[in-house]
């Protein structure tokens, strides 16, 4: 496999120092205010209901026989896991749904930028013109998306494979966030779905290195609050060094405003 993981880790870095910047500022709050309220409703549903689904999904799962309970002690971190698998991903679709529309404008101002292009400001009206655009995209990535994880899901409860389904998902979910972000400064740019994961694929160690790092940023407190944000900066900066050369046949010029 090509690409370098540290290099595609250090792209979220970047993306992260360079949220401050005055010219994409303004961009980044909705994107920011979105991920903050969507994660904190995630933490407060899993404080309330997890013990609740968890063992709902045991008695489900097992029969009401006491020489079976020793399997509810071995099943109960299993199923914990799926509990918090399936919310994070469930609120992380919700926001990047709703995030959508601004996290493509905020892409391309960052690409801009960073060409050295000038555009007028549309505000609101830029906003509303990416929605059908955008939206059909997030589905396009759900469509991809949800078959695997169902799959993943199903292998998680296989003897031998579920030992190692921690693993399986922390590699699906790195490859699943690079998609999902890289996705916008592509589509900016007319790269078919198809034609951005064959894009991804070249450079697969660059794309793991950084869906993984997104993916435990997304893990830590306060951190996952910004994180959105800085990934779509990232993959921005990784379109514009790595994929669009290819596309456009140019050596990008590159110098934030």
């Amino acid at each position: 496999m090509k690409g370098n993981p540290v290099r595609g880790a250090g792209y979220l870095l970047r993306g992260l120092q360079m949220l401050p910047h005055p010219s994409i500022r303004n961009f980044v709050l909705i994107p920011l205010l979105v991920n903050v309220l969507l994660f904190s409703g995630a933490i407060w549903l899993l404080m309330s209901q997890f013990d609740g689904w968890v063992d709902y999904l045991l008695t489900q799962l097992l029969p009401d026989w006491e020489w079976l309970s020793f399997l509810r002690y071995l099943l109960w971190p299993l199923l914990a896991l799926v509990v918090l698998v399936v919310v994070y991903y469930s609120f992380t679709l919700v926001a990047n749904l709703i995030a959508a529309p601004f996290n493509g404008l905020l892409a391309e101002k960052v690409e801009n930028n960073l060409r050295g292009v000038r555009t007028a400001d549309e505000g609101w009206r830029g906003v509303l013109a990416l929605v059908p655009r955008t939206l059909a995209r997030e589905l396009a990535k759900i469509a991809y998306y949800l078959p695997r994880v169902l799959l993943l899901l199903v292998l998680t409860f296989v003897p031998v494979l579920g030992l190692i389904s921690p693993l399986l998902w922390f590699l699906f979910g790195a490859w699943m966030m690079s998609i999902q972000y890289c996705d916008y400064p592509m589509d900016n740019n007319k790269v078919s779905f198809g034609e951005m994961k064959l894009l991804l694929k070249e450079k697969r160690l660059t794309s793991v290195g950084f869906g993984g790092l997104i993916q435990l940023g997304m893990m830590l407190p306060v951190l996952n609050l910004i994180l959105m944000p800085a990934a779509v900066v990232g993959a921005t900066l990784y379109w514009v060094e790595e994929h669009a050369p290819l596309v456009d046949g140019a050596a990008p010029e590159l110098r934030l405003r």
